[in-house]
């Protein structure tokens, strides 16, 4: 794209590049395949006639939008070969996403994992209609389905989110006081105040892809929890540090060991109290928590 900087097809891509790439993160739940879809997006785009598009954003998400369908129907048949849970992957954001609630909400680990519940279609649907307020006939064009099918599915899928997503926003102090237990606990080895922090029920999911050792099966309980953290990730005779860090527009630790990047920990907190707790080891996802990805809903 830089032999064209000054090509207006360029120029309107860079412009909406950012909420192109959120659409998609938000619909695949995997910065990689996002940048693929960016990538097919664009060559779509420049075979474009642009004096016969009216709106160059709607355009463009549009394209984004079914070549992200295409990609999810994919990515659905490679989770069910997947070693392990399948977390979403882990974003560095800056600050001003953390600064706009909804966007936050929107990405965060929490809710991308209820987002995984849904089905393809439902899951643009939700995304295009609840996230970015795209109008139902626009959605419409962008899966394929009359604007009518659109609502009845729109309905359907709000009502499947508002049953398993946090139950209200809390605020960011709680999050950050809870990781901190989860801090202190991960680098001394002692449970110290994680029990005061935990839900009875909370649990506790992992995800290596069959690369890095992480549980199979979610871990349910606080005792069995803080039993697992407090053992420093099955650390022998290794120096355990979590960072506290911006993930997804949310608090979260990267964690290290002995100086290297190992996971990042991002948490569900609900009523003061931790509900979920997710550890992304894979490496293959850990490759957008060193620089900041910009995310935007406009």
């Amino acid at each position: 794209m830089s032999d064209h900087a000054t090509d207006p097809a360029t120029e309107t891509f860079v412009a909406h590049r950012n909420l192109l790439f959120t659409v998609a993160y938000e619909m695949l739940g995997s910065a990689a395949d996002a940048e693929d879809v960016l990538q097919e997006t664009w060559l779509r785009w420049v075979k474009v006639d642009l004096e016969e598009v009216r709106d160059e954003r709607s355009y463009l998400v549009r394209i984004t939008t079914r070549q992200a369908l295409n990609r999810l129907r994919t990515l659905k048949r490679r989770k069910e070969s997947y070693v392990g849970s399948w977390l979403p992957e882990p974003l560095l954001t800056t600050p001003d996403v953390a600064a706009d609630a909804e966007l936050a909400e929107s990405v965060s680990m929490a809710l991308m994992l209820v987002l995984e519940t849904l089905a393809p279609t439902e899951r643009a649907v939700f995304v295009l209609r609840e996230v970015f307020d795209v109008g139902y006939d626009e959605i419409a064009e962008a899966v394929g389905k009359s604007p009518a099918a659109v609502r009845q599915i729109a309905h359907r899928a709000r009502k499947h989110v508002d049953a398993r997503r946090p139950r209200a926003a809390v605020p960011a102090s709680q999050t950050r006081a809870a990781l901190e237990a989860c801090r202190r606990a991960l680098e001394t080895g002692a449970p110290q105040g994680l029990l005061d922090v935990l839900a009875p029920d909370v649990v506790f999911v992992g995800d290596g892809g069959g690369v890095k050792h992480a549980a199979l099966r979610p871990v349910v309980g606080a005792e069995r929890i803080t039993r697992f953290l407090a053992g420093g990730l099955g650390r022998v005779g290794r120096v355990v540090t979590g960072e506290p860090t911006l993930v997804n527009g949310n608090p979260a630790l990267v964690v290290r060991l002995d100086g290297e990047l190992d996971g990042v920990l991002a948490l569900r907190v609900e009523d003061g109290r931790v509900t979920g707790l997710y550890y992304v080891r894979n490496p293959e996802k850990l490759t957008r928590v060193q620089t900041e990805t910009p995310l935007t809903l406009r």
